[in-house]
């Protein structure tokens, strides 16, 4: 059975502005610039998604989890330069969505694939009652009569489990909770019944009690719709409630991936054991410093040659620094970017 979405090999680049050298600069008859130059903010990115599954794609901010995710909604701006696969089965019919022309992709988007934005209050319209703005998302797709998309949209807040639907479907954005808005934006997300959710960190902005709600609520419409799900986070903690099977991205390169039980009980990757060594537990003593990883995630503009995390590894070697490893399978279903790992498993 193939999966319901297939990424491979997925690359993104943004074009650097032209900079003109001081030789230049000093020269008044000179108009030449530098020639463009591409930074990649994801790199040879693969994955699938199977139906009803849950995804968990985690790393540091700016590792290119949402920009991944913005290109798989066609959203990215247009100087973007994409290239790769994006394979999507529909009805057992497969479409490459970087492939489909401007309207097939609008019918597909928010039917078929919904997205939870990050951030509710921008991502909403703020002069908009909520209710309406749900009603919006059921008629862009021509399928219903405005009666009937205001009907269905209250019907979508009390599968969120909305207090009082209808009357809160006549509020406006700022009359509700941070915890209500991100129901509204997943109500919003599910009203067309698709087969594909993406959510983008939708609890990090909520406190631990609503969060708790929220990954109760996805994983209760998960069961009831069958939906699949990629689940955008940098909280460990949240992704191993909820995933099936997690991708560990880094720098815009994905490290690892595998089931949760292999990510959290047997990481193969420096970064991901890394990653997991920094979160406190209940038995680390308080007087002990936490554990932290050194360095910071490299610019764009200045990614090492060869594995991004080598700079920050204390286990490289030569090799690290020579191009890009290759996602290599250490065990079944365990996918991991190393150096290391590949010669410890060649041995």
């Amino acid at each position: 059975m193939s999966p319901l979405l297939e990424v491979r090999n997925l690359t993104i680049e943004f074009p650097a502005a032209a900079v003109r050298t001081s030789s230049e600069s000093k020269n008044k008859d000179t108009h030449s610039k530098v020639p463009q130059l591409l930074f990649p903010a994801a790199r040879d990115v693969s994955f699938s998604i199977r139906e009803g599954e849950v995804l968990g794609l985690v790393g540091e901010s700016g590792s290119g989890k949402s920009i991944t995710s913005l290109a798989i909604m066609r959203l990215l701006p247009q100087q973007a330069k994409v290239s790769g696969d994006l394979v999507f089965s529909e009805d057992s019919a497969a479409k490459n969505l970087l492939t489909l022309s401007d309207e097939s992709m609008r019918q597909l988007r928010g039917a078929k694939i919904a997205m939870i934005f990050q951030e509710p209050m921008t991502a909403l319209n703020p002069v908009m009652r909520v209710g309406d703005q749900i009603a919006e998302a059921l008629l862009a797709h021509g399928t219903h009569s405005r009666r009937e998309a205001a009907q269905l949209a209250v019907q979508a807040m009390a599968e969120v489990a909305i207090s009082e639907p209808d009357r809160r479907a006549r509020d406006h954005p700022h009359q509700l909770s941070g915890g209500m808005r991100q129901r509204v934006m997943i109500a919003m997300a599910i009203a067309n019944r698709p087969r594909l959710l993406i959510a983008d960190e939708p609890t990090t902005a909520l406190d631990v009690t609503i969060q708790a709600q929220i990954l109760d609520l996805l994983g209760e419409l998960r069961h009831k719709f069958g939906l699949a799900m990629l689940f955008i986070a940098h909280d460990l903690a949240v992704v191993s409630q909820i995933a099936d099977r997690v991708a560990v991205m880094y720098a815009g390169v994905v490290v690892e991936i595998g089931t949760k039980a292999q990510i959290f009980k047997t990481p193969t990757h420096p970064y991901t054991r890394g990653l997991l060594e920094a979160v406190p537990r209940l038995n680390t003593e308080r007087g002990q410093p936490l554990q932290t990883i050194e360095g910071s995630v490299p610019p764009l503009h200045s990614l090492p040659p060869g594995c991004t995390f080598a700079p920050r590894c204390d286990l490289r070697i030569p090799e690290c620094t020579r191009a890009l490893p290759e996602l290599i399978e250490v065990a079944s279903g365990h996918w991991c970017r190393c150096p290391v790992v590949i010669r410890e498993n060649k041995s």
